[in-house]
């Protein structure tokens, strides 16, 4: 994938013409590049042509070290994008938002900071590298599109921003009193949240019963022998495990599972987090949309 990625940016770097450019002289390509095709080695009337957009500011030529630093930016942007996409789409459609609905996790919040900050660098250094001015950018095609885009990214920063700054701070403070309160009996719903990661106890279930592992040391995080977590019931996983049940029993007990009551309604706040997740979903789809339609329609 990498290979492909950086064969398409080279190859989108022999041309520097666009389709606006034909539209705007009603001719086809050979009237300005030798190439029939596009791109290349200029005619006589592509030079004038080119010369009358830098002189209005529709075309700025780049130096061969401008371009290079161009493609490292261009590059490191692209890069940034896929691996802030790749979260939202692996939290939001593997995970799903109710697994940040716990309080938004440290790792993931970071990444997502990065990304953002490194993108709007970014961005903001290529949009100033292609677009040489303010008629460029709202007359063409390329232009409207790339407001789309930004506009679009500019929405993702400020529901991230109301997230993390509004909502996460709510959702981490409600979990934090749910699990201060005695456990005596909870339901299975309940029990996930005490995963062990960030701080919270690591509780299992073993036979309606639930034990603490919290300070256990073959429990660190809330894993053991990375195949069992913290949060879930171990009933079935120990008829498989080379120990008997007494290392669970052992443990201190904490009190015992009861059937789900009837489902609460999310708080306000809650709605809204995951409302902005599905969201901002949407929204990685349609900027790739955009990009798509940018560069290939």
């Amino acid at each position: 994938m990498l290979f492909i990625c950086l064969l398409t940016l080279c190859q989108w770097a022999i041309s520097h013409a666009t389709v606006d450019y034909s539209k705007q002289m009603n001719k086809s390509c050979n009237a300005c590049h030798i190439d029939p095709s596009g791109g290349g080695k200029l005619t006589v009337e592509g030079e004038a042509f080119k010369d009358d957009l830098r002189i209005k500011g529709l075309y700025k030529p780049l130096t061969t070290a401008q371009r290079i630093v161009r493609f490292v930016i261009g590059y490191l942007h692209t890069m940034t994008a896929i691996v802030w996409f790749g979260a939202i789409l692996y939290v939001h459609i593997l995970l799903k938002p109710a697994y940040a609905a716990k309080g938004l996790p440290r790792g993931e919040l970071m990444l997502g900071w990065l990304s953002i900050v490194i993108m709007a660098i970014t961005g903001t250094l290529l949009t100033i590298a292609r677009v040489p001015s303010i008629k460029m950018l709202l007359d063409t095609r390329f232009g409207i599109l790339l407001i789309i885009k930004i506009g679009l990214f500019l929405i993702m920063v400020f529901t991230a921003a109301v997230v993390t700054f509004v909502m996460g701070p709510k959702l981490k403070k409600r979990k934090q009193i749910e699990l201060k309160k005695p456990c005596k009996e909870i339901t299975m719903e309940e029990l996930a949240q005490f995963d062990g990661k960030e701080g919270r106890p690591a509780y299992v279930a073993y036979k309606g019963s639930i034990y603490d592992m919290t300070n256990s040391r073959f429990w660190k995080d809330g894993s053991h022998a990375r195949k069992h977590l913290a949060g879930s019931d171990l009933t079935d996983a120990l008829k498989q495990s080379p120990h008997g049940e007494d290392k669970v029993t052992a443990m201190p007990l904490i009190g015992s599972i009861i059937q789900s009551a009837k489902k609460k309604g999310r708080p306000v706040h809650e709605r809204v987090f995951f409302y902005f997740a599905y969201m901002n979903l949407f929204f990685v789809f349609a900027i790739v949309f955009v990009i798509a339609l940018w560069r290939w329609w």
